[in-house]
């Protein structure tokens, strides 16, 4: 089994770490920093072997450059301008990061940025800024139509896929799920059990599938209670799934 343990860096990201124990070969997914990224190969005794990147925001790529020294591999879409990639990998390709024993699968994710891509795999996905607990990217490049159309593409993951996102934004995405969906109860209780965990400081991934399509307004496009919060809130009745996607998106900007 991998062992997967979050780096916070900056001021809410996480870079996780994957370690194989057998040998202590390890990926780090998206390193904003270098620093507190070899603190953690020092601390756990590993050996960085690979980047795994998902897009081009600096707090996802500003430590590669320290950290991609000999021979770490470091992975990233293809279809962008990011130094130092020495494996750009292409929607539908599949990598096997050196001496971790897991095959992932490369998943287009634009809309937060265009070149956006998602590593998933095992059970497991790293899901940069695409996809959050309790929420999603903000759309700086591409379309609601293009990512209300990955994130379908996601939701059909296995219920039991544990998701590795960028951000500690579960809170706040979960108070914003509230005022969309008051009645959810599923919903009302993780808000309660977050609020519990952050009040301690304590971190709120991985989540699931099935958790995010509960309580995730943003995969929830087709339920008729979210439906009728986001076309009250957009004034006129929305009836296709990325009308409801658009209006949700624009309604967090503005919450």
């Amino acid at each position: 089994m991998l062992e997967i343990t979050p780096i916070p860096t900056l001021s809410d990201n996480y870079t996780w770490l994957v370690r194989q124990p057998k040998n202590g070969k390890a990926a780090v997914v998206d390193p904003g920093e270098a620093g507190p990224v070899r603190s953690a190969l020092e601390g756990m005794d590993a050996e960085l072997s690979a980047i795994l990147i998902t897009h081009h925001h600096h707090d996802h790529i500003g430590g590669v450059k320290t950290l991609a020294q000999g021979n770490v591999v470091v992975y990233g879409p293809a279809d962008s301008n990011i130094a130092g990639i020495t494996n750009p990998v292409r929607p539908g390709d599949h990598i096997e990061p050196a001496e971790l024993f897991i095959d992932l699968e490369i998943i287009a994710t634009p809309g937060h940025t265009l070149d956006h891509i998602v590593y998933y795999g095992d059970g497991i996905l790293f899901a940069g800024d695409a996809l959050f607990a309790g929420g999603c990217g903000r759309l700086f490049e591409g379309s609601a139509e293009q990512m209300q159309h990955y994130l379908a593409t996601l939701r059909a993951l296995p219920d039991n896929t544990k998701i590795y996102c960028g951000h500690e934004y579960t809170l706040k995405n979960l108070e914003f799920a509230a005022a969309v969906e008051p009645n959810n109860t599923r919903l009302a209780s993780r808000l309660d059990q977050v609020r519990s965990q952050r009040a301690r400081n304590g971190i709120t991934l991985p989540s699931t599938m099935d958790e995010e399509k509960a309580t995730n307004p943003f995969l929830r496009w087709d339920n008729a209670d979210v439906a009728a919060s986001a076309s009250q809130w957009a004034g006129r009745s929305l009836k296709e799934p990325v009308e409801v996607f658009a209006a949700l998106r624009q309604w967090k900007d503005q919450f």
